[in-house]
């Protein structure tokens, strides 16, 4: 692990925090696939769940509702209570979280995908009530493993290899995105039923979220043993403040007011960009289906099709963006905001042409470029924020900037009752409008200017 005798010299040079060996910031991040996997299956999946289950189309947004709501609740309570917390049995400040979330989640991705099998009926109340739950409760614990890996990277990274240290986290997390959007399709082509009774969720998807449960134990498992957190002693020197700097104060209002200016100008580019890709998640398995497969009949074959070839345009966005992150990790600091803006621009054109295309495999350069967008996404945000922030409050900080992306996301699912229905009633349609907003998003990232901890 890392070497914890630091010269004056050093320790001026990296801000306090000394140089990490790469297994180590490996496996510091290397349960975010497992985490992301389950976090995947669940965005990419829970519209063809709950619309084979019987939610009516018009109503999906209460529905996703429910991820961002929990996480803009959760997360900064984990921030919060993880500053204080000190358990070395359990790993120390951020892992005991992370094997709390984990034990919840597998627990839950083997109830969600069986919504329609519990005899409730289809489209009847306890159906949908039960799917509800599920999600929520796989959100919350999704959210509780997902946060300690943000705050690891800050808590134990110098700013000299945080780029890499993120970078790798978002490697991490677009492999496990691949994984999770391939895994229905992969099922479909080794013989597994990939249509099912009426109301009930076909086999292709039960058996992956099977699956992802087993790596998400097994992925955040390897980070729990093998990373070992600084103690309070400790991640005071490295970060230079006083270990009661994190054990008082803290108050989330008053944090927010003493936040660098960064921390809000990249949260409106958050907005407009998460506000986007709730759309993505709603409506793309109905969009393709409509406008690929001609039917809006979730119980037909076609629909399905259209489903779990959603999955591997899913998998071609994550792809893209793993790529694409490496090329954004070479640009210098001089022009990270003109690589910001222009991914964010040519995913908005991702999202524009998804409403004029009608051919399953155009569709791959429309979610090429979409991830391009989320490359950037997973890039830039929480580098520039992290970078001004000390270590005091540091999980509290990053989960209150968690609602940078929750928040957009639950304006949009409340908006949709009025745009859905606005738009005609056509899920490709809404494709065009979050191909507006991303572009307001690229455009915005103007308003910020990147500084630096003292």
């Amino acid at each position: 692990m890392a070497d914890e005798s630091l010269s004056a010299e050093e320790a001026k040079k990296h801000n306090g925090l000394p140089t990490l060996s790469a297994s180590t910031i490996w496996m510091i991040n290397f349960g975010y696939l497992g985490v992301q996997t389950a976090f995947t299956l669940q965005s990419s999946q829970m519209s063809r769940i709950f619309q084979t289950i019987g939610a009516d189309p018009n109503s999906l947004g209460w529905f996703f509702i429910l991820p961002p709501l929990a996480g803009m609740i959760v997360q900064p309570i984990v921030g919060y209570y993880s500053d204080r917390t000190w358990a070395p049995k359990l790993g120390g400040r951020r892992l005991p979280y992370l094997l709390l979330g984990t034990i919840v989640a597998v627990i839950v991705m083997c109830l969600l995908p069986n919504s329609g099998s519990m005899g409730f009926g289809y489209a009847s109340l306890a159906a949908l009530l039960f799917g509800a739950i599920t999600v929520a409760f796989l959100d919350l614990s999704s959210n509780v493993a997902m946060q300690p890996f943000k705050m690891m990277v800050g808590d134990m990274v110098n700013d000299d290899q945080k780029s890499y240290a993120y970078g790798i986290q978002s490697f991490l997390s677009n492999t496990g995105a691949v994984l999770a959007a391939i895994l229905p399709f992969l099922f479909a082509a080794i013989g597994l039923a990939n249509t099912a009774a009426k109301g009930v969720v076909p086999a292709t998807v039960t058996v992956a979220f099977y699956v992802g449960a087993i790596l998400l134990v097994i992925t955040s498992l390897f980070t729990i043993f093998r990373v070992k957190e600084y103690d309070p002693d400790t991640y005071a020197k490295y970060h230079g403040i006083s270990k009661e700097d994190n054990a008082t104060g803290g108050n989330w209002w008053t944090l927010l007011k003493s936040a660098p200016k960064i921390f809000w100008t990249v949260t409106l580019v958050q907005f407009f960009c998460w506000v986007a890709f709730q759309y993505l998640w709603t409506y793309s398995a109905g969009a393709i289906a409509s406008n690929v497969w001609h039917t809006t009949n979730a119980a037909s074959a076609g629909y399905q099709a259209a489903g779990n070839w959603y999955g591997v345009l899913a998998a071609v966005q994550s792809i893209a963006a793993v790529v694409w992150s490496y090329v954004l990790a070479k640009l210098p600091n001089s022009v990270h905001k003109l690589g910001y803006a222009g991914s964010l621009g040519l995913g908005a054109l991702g999202f524009i042409s998804v409403f004029f295309v009608h051919n399953q495999y155009a569709l791959i350069i429309s979610f090429i470029l979409v991830g391009i967008a989320w490359a950037a996404m997973n890039t830039y945000p929480l580098t520039m924020v992290t970078n001004a922030l000390s270590g005091a409050h540091m999980g509290t900080y990053l989960g209150l900037f968690n609602g940078s992306i929750c928040l957009p996301q639950i304006v949009a699912s409340l908006a949709s009752f009025a745009l859905f229905p606005l738009f005609g009633h056509a899920q490709a349609n809404m494709f065009l409008l979050a191909g507006i907003i991303m572009a307001i998003g690229a455009l915005s990232v103007f308003t910020i200017k990147e500084t630096y901890r003292a």
